[in-house]
């Protein structure tokens, strides 16, 4: 996968303020906490400490005490480590560089860039998926100096179905998650792949320059964005509904990319609509229940954790037709008759009150930014 150089970043007082994201408004309680202790070092502890405690909800809620919907996509400072235990059925970026790295453009280039899209899975199953709609996104680039082509794609590295739902393993109390999602950046487009079920559309061109800038930008997202996250949730289909939770996958990663080539200076523009697929999960107003520790580690609430194991064994791999089948009935129950729904969002449990239609898969428009 794309491994990045760890870059610090200092928060300083000016630089937030009460109307900013919740991390800026925990990083302003925390720098006037830090004020305050050096103008009164002889506060007592135990007022420091009940202030300290504050800031998780703050994270959480913001400074007003209301939660944000959606809920802020968690970022991190570095890569962890993927687990032994999680195997890939096919290998994560076999053809790109082992660190990471992406090639330097010289300042002058006019680099061409392209959008791709193709049915998941369509080297295995043709247009199949493409017919409902699930559809892989990436970015192709070419120089036009070199001639080389390159393609960047954003995707799970043990498969989709170990980033949506964990294992339960006899071992651990708390379910395990093989959930990491990652950049990928390798030399050659495949012009086949791209045509023959889906879409290899020039949309705009760049500097070397502007290039060079945008890899930086790419390495740094990858470092800190490490998971991926399959579902939309949202309140119900209609336009102007309550998003509480956004999904972050290939598409996201395009959307991403395309707004900073739009930051950089680019110009994007496609010939016909461009339209990505959404899966979405529709629910009340989810309520917060905890982390692993909290939930497995506790003994008040071992029901609530026998009950997350319960939901979650419905949806374990490597299942037997018969079981299979007898899965999709417990499922229904769980989600349309009981309607509860188990969410893993930043590494914290969620419980999603479902409701009418459940769930979709929505093939939409998003525009190119202007």
């Amino acid at each position: 996968g794309c491994h990045v150089t760890q870059q610090n970043h200092v928060t300083s007082v000016e630089e937030v303020s009460l109307d900013g994201s919740p991390r800026e408004k925990a990083a302003l309680i925390t720098s006037s906490l830090l004020l305050w202790v050096f103008m009164f070092p002889h506060m007592e502890l135990a007022v420091l400490l009940t202030l300290l405690l504050c800031l998780e909800a703050a994270v959480r809620f913001g400074v007003d005490g209301r939660q944000q919907w959606p809920v802020p996509y968690r970022r991190f400072d570095h890569r962890p480590t993927a687990d032994s235990y999680c195997e890939a059925l096919y290998p994560f970026c076999p053809t790109g560089d082992r660190d990471g790295r992406i090639p330097y453009m010289r300042d002058d280039d006019v680099i061409s860039v392209f959008r791709l899209q193709t049915p998941v899975w369509e080297f295995k199953y043709g247009d199949l998926l493409g017919k409902f709609h699930i559809m892989h996104d990436a970015i192709g680039f070419s120089s036009s100096q070199t001639g080389a082509n390159y393609t960047m794609e954003w995707y799970e590295l043990f498969q989709l179905g170990n980033c949506t739902f964990p294992h339960l393993r006899p071992e651990a109390p708390a379910p395990f998650w093989c959930n990491q999602g990652a950049a990928c950046f390798f030399e050659g487009i495949d012009d086949l792949h791209w045509l023959q079920n889906g879409t290899l559309e020039k949309i705009g061109e760049v500097t070397g320059s502007q290039f060079n800038d945008l890899a930086q930008w790419v390495q740094l997202d990858n470092q800190t964005g490490i998971y991926y996250e399959t579902w939309t949730v949202r309140s119900d289909p209609s336009p102007n509904s309550t998003v509480w939770f956004e999904s972050y996958d290939c598409s996201q990663f395009v959307h991403r990319t395309y707004r900073k080539l739009k930051e950089l200076g680019a110009k994007l523009s496609s010939r016909s609509p461009t339209y990505y697929t959404k899966i979405y999960l529709y629910s009340g107003e989810p309520t917060y229940l905890g982390n692993d520790s909290a939930i497995f580690g506790t003994p008040a609430l071992e029901n609530l954790a026998a009950d997350i194991r319960k939901f979650y064994f419905t949806f374990r791999p490597h299942q037997s037709f018969l079981d299979f089948a007898f899965s999709l009935v417990e499922a229904y129950k769980k989600i349309v008759l009981d309607k509860t729904f188990y969410l893993y969002y930043n590494f914290e449990y969620w419980h999603l009150p479902m409701k009418y239609p459940y769930m979709q898969i929505v093939y939409e428009e998003v525009p190119l930014p202007e």
